[in-house]
């Protein structure tokens, strides 16, 4: 089964370097407290770890076999 990861915004990225800020819109954030659902991949895995003070994640397990 593949997984997923739930990403939620918790914190404002104002304040904190632009890298940071265009990781968040790389992602696909538009607003605080909105999530996306990605792929468990490592190129997303690498982009939560830049952000991971700003965000909250979650594992989702994928129902279709």
């Amino acid at each position: 089964m593949a997984k997923r990861l739930k990403i939620t915004q918790r914190k404002s990225a104002i304040g904190y370097p632009r890298r940071q800020k265009l990781t968040i819109e790389a992602l696909g954030i538009k607003r605080l407290n909105r999530s996306v659902v990605h792929q468990d991949t490592p190129q997303i895995r690498g982009m939560v770890r830049k952000v991971i003070h700003l965000v909250e994640v979650e594992e989702l397990e994928d129902d279709a076999d």
